[in-house]
């Protein structure tokens, strides 16, 4: 695993980067001491747009409760 570092690092920043997208690890170093590893991160599950896709159901939103309707129909914020 190559090593850089850190000025080295900075300076080849943009350029590390794109290897690293491309799968390659580095080694980041101070004074020749390695400190630290940079890598791709792993897919974190985080939320992707449509993973909770699924029909919404019409009633749910035909039926509006009677208190919360009143409140949308006699708000300032909603003028008729």
């Amino acid at each position: 695993m190559e090593q850089f570092n850190v000025h080295e690092a900075k300076t080849r920043l943009s350029e590390l980067l794109q290897r690293v997208e491309q799968g390659e690890e580095f080694l980041l170093a101070r004074a020749g001491k390695p400190i630290a590893k940079l890598s791709k991160l792993e897919d974190t599950g985080e939320r992707q747009p449509g993973y909770l896709e699924f029909e919404f159901d019409k009633e749910l939103f035909d039926s509006a409760d009677d208190e919360i309707q009143q409140l949308f129909d006699d708000s300032k914020i909603f003028p008729e």
